[in-house]
């Protein structure tokens, strides 16, 4: 499952995100992983999720985004919830590769992926939301 937190820059998104995050990390019985770009979330997130920074590892684009986020559960079948914040920093604003992108992730099974992406809903490919929903 693919969840989507929509809104232009500034208006919430990361802060409703650290509280998925730390509502999740509570309930899960299983691990909760954050991905960043930057370290700006260290001290909002609960030390109990694990915190990456795809910034320390090199990821740009959407094909590198896959490969670690399919490799982060590969490694650990134990992750309930992938949260990513800087969706479009991290990937590109060409919203045909976000749609291809969401849609390699939906065959991963057993995980609820949540992701903050900083555009209008009337700018999203209509396609986008027969794989992802808004939350």
């Amino acid at each position: 499952m693919i969840k989507l937190i929509i809104g232009r820059r500034g208006s919430g998104k990361t802060k409703k995100l650290v509280d998925m995050v730390n509502e999740a990390t509570a309930a899960s019985l299983g691990n909760v992983v954050c991905i960043e770009k930057g370290d700006t979330l260290t001290y909002s997130v609960t030390h109990k999720a694990r915190l990456i920074d795809a910034d320390a590892y090199g990821i740009s684009g959407y094909g590198e985004y896959y490969g670690m986020l399919s490799g982060i559960k590969a490694g650990n079948n134990d992750i309930t919830h992938i949260f990513g914040d800087a969706t479009l920093r991290i990937g590109t604003r060409d919203y045909e590769e976000l749609v291809a992108f969401f849609g390699r992730l939906s065959t991963i099974e057993d995980v609820e992926f949540v992701f903050t992406v900083s555009a209008d809903k009337e700018e999203l490919p209509e396609k986008l939301f027969k794989i992802a929903e808004i939350c």
